[in-house]
Order: C-alpha cells, then sequence, then structure tokens
C-alpha cells in the first residue's frame, strides 16, 4: 500500500477491520479455498482520491475459470447443495444476510477506498440493498413451484410443471455499485438452487473478496460461490463461452454487453443483459421546481454520474425553464465534492483516470458543439479522479453529450414548448433504461408513463430501487430482469410431466 494511501486512511479514521483485510495478500475464492491465479499474475487496484496503490489481486486465467466452473458443477450436479431442502437454503441466505449487516461499516469502507464513491452512501444504499436483496430472495427460496394440469386430450393423464434451477450461473459484474450488483445477481440464483462464479470487475474487486468471506463464515458450501478476479478480456470472454456455465448475467456498457451476448447466444446460453442508459427526464409546467430540481441534480450527480440509470437528459418546460436552471445550479453548488472517506462527500472521484479522461472529452465536445455552459466543466487539479458536476443548456439533439453514454456527473438540459416533441426527444436514443417525470399532475402522468420507452419510469423522484420490483432496460439498454419476481424466472426451466394414468 503506498504511503499516500496509508494515511488518507489514517486521516478518516478506517476502522481496524478494513485495515487487516487491506493489508492481507489478496486471493481468489475457488471450491471453497483461498487461491493465487494460475500463473501467479496480478494487477494494481488504485485509490481514487489519491491515485495511489491500495493492493494487488490476482489475475484470474481461463484455468482458474475452468476450475470454477467444475466447483460449481459438482456442487450442482449432485453436491451438497443440490441436496438442501427450500428451508435449508433460506436459512444460509439469511444467515449470510445477518453477517453482511453485522459487517455493514467494514464493507461500505472497501467499496469507498476501491470505488472512490461516498462512504456515507455505499453505507446506506449499495450495502443495506446488498442486505435487503439477499432478504428478499432467501423468502423466495421455500416458495418456488409449478402446477397441475388438467388436459383436454383424450386419455387419462396426470400433468404438472417443476420449476428446476438452471444450473451454474455465470455473473459479470460492474464496477459502479461492486457489491450491491452482485448481490442482484447472486441472491436469486442462489434462492432457487443454481451455483455461481462471479468475475468481479478488475477496478473494483475487493468488497467481492471480502464477501466471499461471509459466504465462508455463513456456512455455504464451498464451490457454490466461486469469485474469479481478472481481466474481462479474459475471464469475462471465457466466462460467456465456457459450455459448463448455463446461464450469463452481465451488467455493463452496452458495446461490451453485445459483445458478451453474442457469444452467449452463439452457444445457446440463456443470457440477462443490463447495458447502458442515456436517461430522459421530463419537468412539465406544473412542477415543484424547488423539489425537482433537487431531485435532478441527486438522480445524475448521485455517485458522480456512475449510474446506468442516471437521468442525464433533462427536458424542461420553457415556461419554467430559466427558473428550474437556476433552481438547479443554487442546489449543486452545495454538493460537496471530497473523498470517498469524507463523511459529507457528495461529488466523489471518478473510478479511474481513463474514466476522468472520457468523462473531460465528453464536456469538450459540449463546448465545441455549442452547449451553454451553465455550471462545472472542470477537472480539479492535485491527486485523485475528480470532476465538477456540469450543467449544460440549451442542448441539441444531434450533439453527443445528449447522444451517447457519459457515465460521469454531465447534466444535459432542452426547453420544450410541447409535450409531444418532449417524448419525441425523450424517446429519440437507442437506450431505453429509464426515464422520470416531474408534476403534480398525476392523471397527466399516468398518460405519459406508457409513452416512454424505459424499462423504469420513477414520478417525482429518480433511481428508486427495491429488491421486490424488477430493473431492467428497453432497447439497447438490454433485455431480461434483475430483482423482483420476474428475476426468478430467468433462472429457472421449466419441464413438463406427463403420467399416463390406468
Amino acid at each position: 500500500m503506498d504511503s499516500s494511501v496509508a494515511q488518507y486512511l489514517e486521516r478518516y479514521g478506517v476502522s481496524e477491520a478494513t485495515r487487516r483485510f487491506l493489508a492481507k495478500p489478496q486471493k481468489m475464492f475457488i471450491d471453497g479455498q483461498w487461491l493465487d491465479s494460475s500463473d501467479g499474475q496480478t494487477f494494481a487496484v488504485i485509490e481514487p482520491s489519491t491515485e495511489g496503490l491500495i493492493t494487488r489481486v490476482p489475475s484470474g486465467t481461463s484455468a482458474d475459470l475452468d476450475r470454477a466452473v467444475a466447483a460449481a458443477r459438482r456442487q450442482f450436479d449432485g453436491g451438497e447443495w443440490r441436496r438442501l431442502k427450500p428451508l435449508e437454503r433460506e436459512r444460509l441466505l439469511h444467515r449470510l444476510a445477518d453477517l453482511i449487516e453485522a459487517n455493514a461499516t467494514e464493507l461500505a469502507e472497501l467499496e469507498a477506498i476501491d470505488m472512490g464513491k461516498s462512504v456515507s452512501q455505499a453505507r446506506d444504499v449499495d450495502i443495506q440493498g446488498t442486505i435487503d436483496t439477499f432478504r428478499y430472495f432467501a423468502g423466495w427460496a421455500s416458495k418456488l413451484h409449478g402446477r397441475t394440469v388438467e388436459p383436454s386430450l383424450p386419455g387419462n393423464y396426470l400433468a404438472y410443471t417443476r420449476k428446476e434451477p438452471i444450473g451454474v450461473v455465470g455473473a459479470i459484474v460492474p464496477w459502479n455499485f461492486p457489491l450491491q450488483t452482485m448481490a442482484w445477481k447472486l441472491a436469486a440464483a442462489l434462492a432457487v438452487g443454481c451455483t455461481t462464479v462471479v468475475k468481479p470487475a478488475e477496478l473494483t474487486s475487493l468488497s467481492t473478496l471480502r464477501f466471499a468471506e461471509l459466504v465462508q463464515e455463513a456456512g455455504i458450501p464451498g464451490g457454490v460461490v466461486n469469485i474469479v478476479t481478472g481481466r474481462g478480456s479474459v475471464v469475462g470472454a471465457a466466462m460467456a463461452t465456457h459450455p459448463g456455465i448455463n446461464k450469463l448475467t452481465f451488467t455493463g456498457s452496452t458495446p461490451v454487453g453485445r459483445n458478451v451476448g453474442r457469444s452467449a447466444v452463439d452457444q445457446l446460453k440463456r443470457v440477462t443483459l443490463e447495458l447502458g442508459g442515456k436517461s430522459p427526464v421530463l419537468v412539465l409546467e406544473d412542477a415543484d421546481l424547488t423539489a425537482a430540481a433537487r431531485a435532478v441534480a441527486n438522480g445524475v450527480f448521485f455517485n458522480s454520474g456512475q449510474v446506468c440509470d442516471a437521468g442525464t437528459r433533462a427536458y424542461v418546460h420553457r415556461s419554467v425553464y430559466e427558473r428550474f436552471l437556476e433552481e438547479l445550479v443554487a442546489y449543486t453548488r452545495t454538493l460537496k465534492i471530497a473523498p470517498g472517506l469524507d463523511p459529507d462527500c457528495f461529488i466523489s472521484p471518478l473510478v479511474s483516470a481513463q474514466q476522468k479522461d472520457t468523462v473531460m472529452s465528453y464536456i469538450e465536445a459540449g463546448r465545441r458543439e455549442g452547449a451553454q455552459l451553465v455550471h462545472g466543466g472542470k477537472a480539479l487539479e492535485g491527486p485523485g479522479y475528480f470532476v465538477e458536476p456540469t450543467i449544460f443548456a440549451h442542448c441539441r439533439s444531434d450533439m453527443s453529450i445528449v447522444r451517447e453514454e457519459i457515465f460521469g456527473p454531465v447534466l444535459v438540459t432542452t426547453p420544450f414548448d410541447d409535450i409531444e416533441d418532449a417524448l419525441a426527444q425523450a424517446n429519440d436514443s437507442p437506450f431505453g433504461l429509464a426515464a422520470a417525470i416531474y408534476s403534480n399532475d398525476l392523471g397527466r402522468v399516468h398518460s405519459l408513463i406508457p409513452r416512454l420507452a424505459a424499462g423504469s419510469v420513477y414520478v417525482n423522484a429518480h433511481s428508486t430501487i427495491d429488491p421486490a420490483m424488477p430493473f431492467g432496460g428497453f432497447k439497447e439498454s438490454g433485455f431480461g430482469k434483475d430483482l423482483g419476481p420476474e428475476q426468478l424466472d430467468y433462472l429457472m426451466e421449466t419441464k413438463a410431466v406427463w403420467i399416463t394414468l390406468p
């Protein structure tokens, strides 16, 4: 660990448990064992606010993946896990949720150190969301069933269906919500009786490795959950084509997701893709502008804009456009830019130097294309991948900052006169992950909801997530659902059984 990182941890009083975890050599978790990569290679883990080295993590190989898949297959094809009764799986998942809750402070600190995000937001959103997700799906383990059917064809038959777990699930997890997104993919899979192989993002693997320790402590048999750290181009690519994986679930960018999905479909592998977004926000003339401005700012600048369903395109009725901008800029100025471990941080550093450069290139493109910069627009000097929350006004639909996912703290705004034009602009995007409407006229809101091409629609709020509600997009934002009972259908096969009776 670099001295700059050690001093950072000291300055903010990081817990002893977190320090102990970071001080020890990091290993992958395969078949209940802690292992180095098969070739001994590692990669650096960088802390985003100091740009210093935290630790090194094994750079997994295809051979490591083979071993993890073999372990998951053994458990699924007749191991201890497959023989557990539903209530036994339920109890193990509740025990795991309890352990996550007992170690919530440490896990939140690890997310803040590894990804750079606000430790307060990590505790309240990421870790609490992880706990809630495991508890929600734990309850489903004992409530999965098929149905009986009275056939109409001639003869005497007993006909029924069985719901059976799909098999080994490969989960490729993004870097922006490492633990919570992993929970979205693992909790449901384990509840139905699948076994799993997880590839965390190479930028943010630490909380997933700490989670694996809790899996072991909970008493979940070795081989049920396997963690293979490594490059997406190596481990992720191998997962997409591995014959031992029955179902692949991926969260990440649309270009990468397209390649992953193509590889999986070539093998007729089941696949769920939760991909990019460029979510529109409609602010109608009757909206509470102060409340709307705060909610829009929170919806785009939370996690420094590194959120797939962030509301990054705001279409505001022209009669209130200037007042809305004033409220928006005034509130944005109150958002503290600070390292993630600062308890008052709202705008944290971006995850990497590459991400910072990407965001700044889009800001410069917005200026060149003629958008009016009304707030922010600069990278902070000194160490850390900090970019100011940035707001553009009077943007056109042909601008790259309007068309393309930036994945940073950048909001584009456009006035509209006619709601039909606003809807057309909102839907004029290859993405369809989410949308939001701000209005006090609920009758009007209800008429607009079906007309927005988005997997989630938020009203007078943004990014409200609950494990009982499905999450997933339309169009190039992917297909399939995480969360809610809808997710279970993507993790089970339906078997039809016919018994001829005398």
